[in-house]
């Protein structure tokens, strides 16, 4: 068996969304489901939804049209499984050879609507630059002039059980709630979707955020193999999560202790909580990044057999990078896990810092747990981009259907299994990791680029990881370029970031 195949086989692993190592388990079906899967799902009416828009991207006037219809995804005996939603901008008469790229958010189970109104989408809901809570609407709709539609047509795709996306006919959870079914049916959509158009000799592109980067490197192989073969120019990670060793904070993880310090450094740095002693943030990076491959992994491998004077030269230092107290790092011996540095960093302002992104601050009610109990960014902004993209749908897009619009499908969290074991289904959990499937792609694929965009205040998918992870799995760096924001997860948040980001992903695309 290789690498290639190996979606098919033993995997199991954590949601980015969990932050904790979950065993593999059974589907865990609620009545509802049971009683479905002994009858056909509804299959929803056909959706071609047209609409004309004009707009400036890049400097460019572009003449496109807006396009929300759906895909009938079909399995092997011709039965109808799912009804796939996709949004599609394409402007008018560029040519069947304009570049297409496809766009996906993470989850999994989350719907395109972040990288849709944040950074990618023709228009964007305006949210406080500088991390602050958004408020509570009306929110404000802007034109997106950093939009790629100046150089490529864009295809929004809600995969299965998000968006408009949902099981139909004969589909059934197991059919596409897990990492290869996921992966199998994103790629099905896409065919589908290049079929359609008659867009197969287009250049084509893949950007996915968090899992969805995940997912980018998962649909590679159902991409390139089988009978009808579609190559990739190119793949945009926006917050890469492959190897989910170095991006899950555990007691019993030694490599993501050091992942995630440079992470923490940067957070302590934003926040003021370390020295800046004349030197740029990058510099002071530089500097944690030495200490945590060069000292301080070797002593968190001797563990107890770590000198004391050691110990205490350790203790000091990642005191120094954290901001936290000398006495809080020895009493964690060494071992600051990233979610409970989230609750510590501040706790005498009584205050904690966000996950997705660590800028955001807020005051929970419990001072004293060593978690924060939510999300201080994503409690932010989810309401602004939820309320902003359904008025745009309705009334720019013309999108009247009766179904609701998952943002977050609720389906997929309660049905999501990472692997379904063959045969006689045993197997050893270990961590997801799709790496050494874009390796592999990218030694088939000779031409396959890659651009990794990282933010340095993401606790979610540490930056760190990011050169980690890409340096061990024998993934060609010579095409890959790496790229850095002063922001999150979603470093699109931030005004300066946007800006950065939309240029490096729009020099990826056209070379200049």
């Amino acid at each position: 068996m290789t690498r290639w195949t190996f979606l098919k086989c033993g995997l199991a692993a954590l949601a980015l969304s969990a932050g904790a190592l979950q065993p593999l388990s059974a589907p865990a079906f609620a009545a509802d489901d049971q009683a479905q899967a002994e009858k056909d799902r509804p299959i929803p009416a056909r959706l071609d939804v047209v609409t004309k828009h004009k707009g400036t991207f890049g400097g460019v006037k572009v003449d496109y049209k807006a396009v929300v219809s759906d895909l009938q995804l079909k399995n092997d005996d011709g039965d109808i499984y799912a009804d796939a939603v996709t949004t599609s901008y394409i402007a008018d008469a560029k040519g069947k050879n304009r570049p297409v790229v496809f766009i996906f958010n993470g989850g999994p189970g989350s719907a395109s609507v972040w990288l849709h109104m944040g950074l990618m989408g023709p228009k964007r809901v305006v949210v406080p630059s500088d991390a602050k809570d958004a408020g509570s609407a009306p929110y404000k709709l802007v034109d997106n002039d950093v939009a790629m539609l100046d150089v490529a047509d864009l295809v929004f795709i809600d995969p299965i059980g998000t968006g408009y996306s949902r099981l139909a006919g004969k589909g059934k959870p197991e059919d596409v709630y897990g990492l290869a079914e996921d992966a199998e049916s994103v790629a099905q959509i896409i065919r589908e979707w290049i079929r359609s158009h008659n867009r197969w000799n287009a250049p084509k592109y893949v950007l996915g955020e968090s899992f969805g980067t995940t997912r980018a490197a998962a649909i590679l192989p159902y991409l390139e193999g089988g009978p009808e073969p579609i190559r990739l120019n190119g793949v945009i990670m926006i917050s890469q999560a492959l190897d989910y060793t170095g991006s899950t904070p555990s007691a019993d993880n030694l490599v993501a202790f050091v992942t995630y310090l440079p992470t923490m450094a940067a957070t302590a740095w934003y926040h003021g909580k370390v020295d800046h002693k004349g030197r740029t943030l990058e510099d002071f990076l530089k500097e944690v990044r030495t200490f945590a491959t060069d000292e301080y992994l070797p002593a968190l491998f001797k563990g107890s057999s770590l000198p004391k004077a050691e110990f205490d030269h350790i203790a000091q230092k990642l005191a120094a990078y954290t901001g936290l107290d000398v006495a809080y790092v020895k009493r964690a011996n060494l071992r600051v896990r990233a979610d409970r540095f989230e609750k510590q960093l501040l706790r005498d302002k009584g205050l904690s810092v966000g996950r997705l992104d660590a800028r955001y601050t807020t005051d929970e009610i419990d001072d004293t747990g060593a978690e924060p109990h939510y999300d201080a960014a994503d409690a932010a902004i989810s309401g602004a981009f939820s309320a902003a993209f359904h008025q745009y749908l309705r009334n720019d897009l013309g999108v009247d259907i009766s179904r609701p619009y998952y943002m977050s499908g609720p389906e997929v969290g309660a049905n999501w299994v990472w692997h379904r074991p063959s045969g006689n289904g045993y197997y050893e959990p270990e961590y997801v990791n799709t790496a050494p499937d874009l390796a592999e792609a990218m030694r088939r694929n000779a031409t396959l680029r890659v651009m990794l965009a990282s933010g340095y205040f993401d606790f979610a998918t540490p930056f760190f990881d990011g050169e980690y992870t890409f340096h061990r799995h024998g993934i060609d760096m010579s095409r890959v370029s790496a790229h850095y924001y002063k922001a999150g997860h979603m470093m699109y948040l931030n005004a300066d970031a946007r800006k950065a980001v939309a240029h490096d992903i729009r020099t990826f695309l056209t070379g200049k």
